[in-house]
């Protein structure tokens, strides 16, 4: 058991607490090397044979503390007596300030800016006033072409429609004729028809002429009542109405059934060819 007792006398004057402070820390490191020390040599003690009856050992540190040295006060400056207040002077009255005057040439300039501003901008408006109106021109003659194109279409579609009209008029006219026509065929069309003889006493004379026979046509197609009409020279009576008996036509059918036709005229011409 050992003991490490540490005084050191307290420093006199300030300028010796870093030697003071040196000492204090050197002679701890004394103290904890002294502990190691002893520590180290009761553990290699103990390595050794054991002891019949173990020793208590007791090792008492105790740490003195130093009080840190005093530090000295500072001077004490004594307060200088104030300066004299001198009271304010009156202000002088302030003379009003007058703005600046332009320089003639500046303001020149300005006025030429300003001008040439508002030129612009009356410029920028007629262009856009011009615009507008081209716009609107344009806009006038596409309506003008569109609504000229629709009259143009709405003719064309007219006279197509009359165009078509009249054609089924026409088609329907041409079909009526031609139905009239294959009735009338039907109603006078003959199946069999001789020329009459030329009699031998009219070519010895050399009369020519025409001779109109009117008769009765039957529903079995035969002739009835052939009678001569209009001016006929008297020696083609007789051939005529021999020559009008022998005719068969193709009796004329009305809702599914033959009827008569009356008033069927035949002209025989009598004509010497030489």
């Amino acid at each position: 058991m050992s003991a490490v007792f540490m005084d050191h006398p307290a420093p006199c004057a300030p300028c010796q607490s870093d030697s003071s402070w040196s000492r204090q820390i050197a002679a701890s490191g004394v103290a904890v090397g002294v502990h190691v020390a002893v520590l180290a040599l009761l553990m290699v003690g103990w390595q050794g044979e054991t002891p019949s009856a173990p020793q208590v050992r007791t090792l008492t540190t105790q740490l003195v503390a130093l009080t840190p040295p005093a530090l000295a006060a500072p001077p004490q400056v004594e307060p200088a007596p104030p300066a004299p207040v001198e009271p304010p002077k009156p202000l002088a009255p302030s003379r009003p300030v007058e703005p600046p005057k332009p320089a003639p040439r500046l303001e020149q300039q300005k006025l030429e800016q300003a001008a040439l501003a508002r030129k612009r901008v009356q410029e920028q408006k007629q262009h856009e006033q011009q615009r507008i109106e081209r716009q609107q021109r344009e806009q006038q003659r596409r309506e003008t072409d569109e609504l000229a194109q629709r009259q143009e279409r709405q003719r064309l579609d007219e006279v197509a429609a009359r165009t078509r009209a009249e054609a089924a008029a026409n088609a329907a006219a041409e079909r009526a004729r031609a139905e009239a026509a294959a009735a009338a065929s039907r109603q006078y069309l003959p199946i069999a028809k001789q020329a009459p003889d030329y009699p031998d006493s009219a070519l010895d004379k050399g009369i020519e002429g025409d001779c109109t026979v009117s008769y009765r046509v039957n529903p079995q197609g035969r002739v009835e009542d052939p009678q001569v009409i209009g001016n006929c020279h008297p020696l083609f009576v007789r051939p005529s109405l021999a020559a009008a008996r022998s005719f068969r036509y193709q009796p004329r059918i009305v809702d599914g059934r033959a009827v008569a036709v009356l008033d069927v005229k035949n002209t025989f011409h009598y004509r010497i060819q030489e």
